[in-house]
């Protein structure tokens, strides 16, 4: 560490970037070859990999992992306890074009407390992830997502639900509105718009 580091109270290695003005979490790491940009906010206890990018104005809360090669651009939100996956796909204009500026039309993308995106997947902005919402690898987000929907494939389609502590929940499909969780007991109630905690 750095002596600025330790004063600052977050370990960034030789090679990150962190641009004055952004703002940084005691506890959390930035690991080789990353760039935090000025007016970036980064929580408590975070852990940015190998070659991450934070762009101006992104909100990051606290404990949120993400792995190597992930950019995290303008107009997306990150709430607490979220997981990015190794090389996961953030954007934030639906119609790219090289030689037509369209920063004034970025779409904003919410990952809420707890999700999960796996490894290679992409998320289209404009939508938000769910609480607890589990994005397989390789999965392409074109929607809005429920808490706890387990998520796959291109286009991306629920084929089931995910309990906080990351298993998947067994729906018997008898009309039961309870589930609860094998592994750690936690309770469910199905409903009309998913799935909620009780």
């Amino acid at each position: 560490m750095t002596d600025r580091d330790v004063r600052a109270g977050y370990f960034a290695h030789a090679t990150a970037t962190i641009d004055e003005g952004s703002t940084i979490g005691d506890g959390s790491s930035i690991w080789h070859y990353s760039h935090v940009m000025p007016g970036a906010t980064i929580g408590r206890r975070c852990s940015l990999g190998q070659n991450v990018f934070v762009a101006r104005g992104v909100s990051i809360g606290d404990n949120v992992k993400i792995q190597n090669n992930v950019s995290i651009y303008e107009g997306v939100v990150l709430e607490d306890d979220v997981f990015c996956g190794p090389s996961m796909v953030f954007t934030n204009v639906v119609n790219p074009r090289s030689h037509v500026p369209r920063k004034h039309e970025y779409k904003p993308t919410l990952v809420r407390r707890g999700a999960t995106i796996g490894a290679n997947a992409t998320i289209v902005c404009g939508h938000t992830i769910g609480r607890y919402a589990f994005i397989g690898a390789g999965a392409v987000v074109t929607g809005d997502v429920a808490d706890y929907a387990l998520m796959v494939g291109v286009p991306a389609r629920r084929v089931g639900w995910m309990c906080e502590c990351g298993v998947r929940l067994e729906v018997d499909g008898r009309g039961n509105p309870h589930v609860t969780c094998a592994a750690c007991g936690a309770a469910f109630a199905v409903s009309t718009g998913g799935l909620v905690r009780v």
